[in-house]
């Protein structure tokens, strides 16, 4: 068996939640790589709507495993308060949640320094979603930080210790804060993270896949956030490429089986950091209030704009997708002109490779046109019922990037997802 791998082609917020839940029904196994609650990942279903952060987006399947692999950084604040919102909803994950004792947790003074990090940068801010996801990060890489498993090994001297480390470096900011209040409940998370079996979720995950077990690796955020590949410094603190998936589980390249590549019908970004085809104008707001675009962790209104083929592309080869999933359709239903964006212009030079920094000279993107389809696609169940005008959009985004797309959402809702019969 492979590891079939799922995530975001663009700036993140592309629907990762919704299709994982989707596809859970043909996997045994479905585990998070990266990142931490800096993600949102959002599923509805039978009229119930929840935002995951922690917490692979399988658990509302039963019969199934779920792991918080190596990569993710885990707060056990948030934690809590995300097991305890879904246990009043009927959900109980005690027997299908299995955490990695190699995976770093997020310490109250990570997310004080996140804070004091951001605030002190004025205009150039990074965006920061303000969740402690950077500084932990940082520990990580820099052999100080402190590890599920530690929770079992003499943790409160570990964090004793690190905790006067990060005030040490607090001290270095003009920045007030009360530590006492960043500090509540993280005991009471560090007791509900101890309920739940503790694993090497490396060696686990390798025992099912030598099982025959069917496992999804479940990405977060989006490929151009990503800390090597994305547009830096504007991008999160994880790799979120599919080659992220490896390190993040302990999984051989060789394992790796389907890439599922998801991107919108258009672009969204939330936070700082460029953004070439973003619409500053009504026609932006259109497709802000149609899409509801606003940030499932930060609540911050998401920025839109045209659907970038020079960005997909560039995500496609990095991730070496091998199928497409395209999300949000329906948000595009009551555009006359749907424009795509085939190339840069930089400083009078036409590329349609992304470069280096996005933000160096004058970009200006450069669109084809195609007509939109004016109707509502919220109800459709088959892709037989597909207006002339969406599958011209999605045969010419196949043509351009020569990747079949396999599924099409139209709306928000489980049911609301279409197979594409002739790609599967």
């Amino acid at each position: 068996m492979k590891v079939d791998v799922l995530l975001g082609l663009q700036w993140g917020d592309e629907g990762k939640g919704k299709v994982v839940d989707v596809l859970t029904p043909k996997y045994d196994v479905i585990t998070r790589f990266q990142g931490g609650p800096n993600a949102g990942h959002t599923l509805e279903f039978n009229h119930f709507k929840h935002v995951l952060h922690n917490i692979p987006s399988g658990v509302f399947h039963d019969q199934k495993i779920n792991i918080i692999g190596n990569g993710v950084v885990l707060d056990p604040i948030s934690f809590k308060k995300e097991i305890d919102s879904l246990k009043d909803k009927g959900f109980d994950l005690s027997k299908k949640l299995f955490i990695s004792k190699k995976a770093h947790l997020i310490m109250p003074t990570h997310r004080i320094l996140d804070a004091a990090s951001e605030a002190s940068k004025g205009t150039t801010k990074i965006g920061s979603t303000l969740k402690g996801i950077g500084p932990t990060y940082m520990d990580k890489t820099g052999r100080n930080g402190i590890r599920v498993g530690d929770l079992l090994n003499n943790f409160d001297q570990k964090y004793k210790a690190l905790k006067e480390k990060h005030l040490q470096l607090l001290a270095m900011y003009d920045f007030k804060f009360n530590i006492d209040e960043f500090e509540q409940g993280l005991y009471e998370g560090i007791e509900a993270i101890k309920q739940f079996t503790l694993i090497d979720s490396e060696i686990e995950i390798n025992k099912h896949i030598q099982a025959g077990k069917s496992v999804l690796a479940e990405g977060a955020q989006g490929t151009m956030l990503d800390i090597d590949f994305g547009s830096y410094p504007f991008v999160t603190s994880s790799n979120t490429v599919c080659a992220g998936a490896c390190i993040g589980m302990g999984v051989a390249p060789n394992k790796i089986g389907e890439v599922f590549g998801i991107f919108k019908a258009y672009c969204t970004r939330v936070g700082s950091g460029p953004f070439p085809t973003e619409l500053l104008d009504q026609t932006g707001e259109n497709m802000r209030q149609a899409g509801h675009e606003f940030g499932s962790t930060t609540g911050r209104p998401r920025r839109c704009g045209w659907l970038d083929l020079v960005a997909l592309k560039y995500s496609i080869m990095i991730n070496g997708v091998t199928q497409l999933i395209m999300t949000k359709a329906d948000v595009l239903s009551d555009f006359e002109t749907i424009k795509i964006c085939m190339a840069y212009d930089i400083d009078g030079v036409i590329t349609e490779e992304f470069p280096y920094d996005l933000t160096m000279g004058n970009l200006t993107p450069i669109y084809t046109e195609l007509p939109g389809w004016n109707c509502d696609l919220t109800g459709l169940k088959d892709e037989d019922e597909f207006p002339e005008e969406l599958n011209n959009y999605i045969d010419f985004i196949e043509d351009q990037l020569n990747i079949p797309i396999t599924i099409i959402s139209v709306g928000p809702d489980r049911e609301q997802t279409i197979l594409r019969e002739g790609n599967n």
